[in-house]
């Protein structure tokens, strides 16, 4: 059991490596955008990595609030399009091979 998160370990390494690059990297430049731009780089490496492990982050904005993935953390007045569906997450639930693992917190109109 200890040792069966090392297979996950090993693959967040490489983004690690990327990051502790990028943190080298910012003590020499100056320019937002290249900033900008490696650390979106990075964080894609990181959800690819993590998605090709299982990791699946719930898209809910949009869809009809479901209590049975999400917790509504507020109503908020909206348009009649907006009534009872996910208008904004607050934090983004997760799937691990199908199963959840964080619920999403989410503002739904009303």
């Amino acid at each position: 059991i200890k040792a069966g998160g090392s297979d996950v370990m090993k693959a967040i390494l490489p983004v690690i490596d990327d990051f502790e690059r990028a943190v080298k990297a910012n003590e020499k430049t100056e320019d937002p955008i290249a900033l900008k731009d490696g650390f979106n780089l990075i964080h894609a490496k990181f959800v690819q990595t993590l998605n090709s492990r299982g990791l699946k982050a719930m898209e809910l904005i949009g869809t009809d609030f479901n209590s049975d993935i999400s917790e509504a953390i507020a109503n908020v007045p909206g348009d009649e399009s907006q009534k009872g569906k996910v208008i904004d997450e607050a934090e983004k639930g997760y799937y691990l091979n199908e199963t959840i693992i964080r619920f999403a917190k989410v503002v739904v109109g009303n």
